[in-house]
């Protein structure tokens, strides 16, 4: 569902992402671990289209993002690391706005966000302006807004800011059961005790460079004295430095 190609990211002399090859299969939940600055936020960004890559390519499910942008972005949903709302619209006026970028049937479309905005406890606050709302409530709105079309795939960018622990919990427990239906799930996080409890696939990446992808037994044997997930990522990107 997600195929990166020699995807390279040059911002002058900088080189952020360095020739990235990664395949990520339908249903996997897939991890994506890195020390700050080693290109994970610019990885995210060229998957999703944000940004153009210098060279190689990404794409979802067969559709070139740059290339095939529609038809990729039908497949797809993003939830950054801070979620960007139109402000001077009620919670429910923006999932009726996302709905309509979708071209979604009304009543089909109407029906789908009451259901989410229930189910991420939104829909108590979802006649007040987004303005008004917490970091956590608008992390919420944007976990259901993400989820309204219904994607294929789903990118996260660091999603527990804001969050509680019962949210925490729920978002986590949420993703989890959905890459069991076929969701494939590629985030980034640095929350390590999360990442042990819900990856399939872990990818550790350092100066733009993806060293090693496994599971976690995989990931916990590279290490010389394995230990658990933290002493690992640790060693592995000190030994690059």
């Amino acid at each position: 569902m997600i195929r990166l190609e020699g995807l390279t990211k040059r911002f002058g002399e900088k080189l952020a992402v360095d020739g990235l090859s990664l395949q990520i299969e339908s249903g996997e939940f897939f991890c994506f671990l890195g020390p700050n600055g080693a290109g994970k936020t610019t990885t995210i960004k060229m998957v999703t289209g944000l940004l153009q890559p210098t060279s190689g390519s990404a794409n979802i499910g067969g559709f070139d993002i740059q290339r095939d942008p529609l038809n990729a972005k039908l497949l797809l949903g993003y939830i950054p690391d801070s979620p960007f709302l139109y402000e001077k619209l009620t919670g429910r006026e923006f999932m009726r706005f996302v709905a309509g970028l979708y071209r979604m049937d009304e009543a089909y479309a109407a029906k789908k966000s009451e259901e989410l905005l229930e189910l991420f406890e939104v829909r108590d606050v979802a006649d007040q302006l987004t303005e008004d709302y917490s970091h956590g409530m608008r992390q919420k709105l944007s976990f259901a807004s993400c989820f309204l079309h219904e994607p294929r795939v789903v990118v996260v960018d660091e999603p527990w800011v804001g969050l509680d622990p019962k949210n925490i919990r729920f978002v986590r427990n949420f993703l989890k059961e959905k890459t069991q239906e076929g969701l494939t799930v590629f985030m980034s996080t640095h929350t390590l005790a999360i990442i042990e409890d819900v990856a399939d696939r872990i990818g550790i990446i350092h100066r733009g460079k993806l060293l090693h992808t496994g599971s976690l037994p995989e990931i916990l044997a590279l290490a010389s004295n394995p230990g658990n997930l933290e002493d690992v990522f640790l060693e592995l990107t000190r030994e690059e430095t």
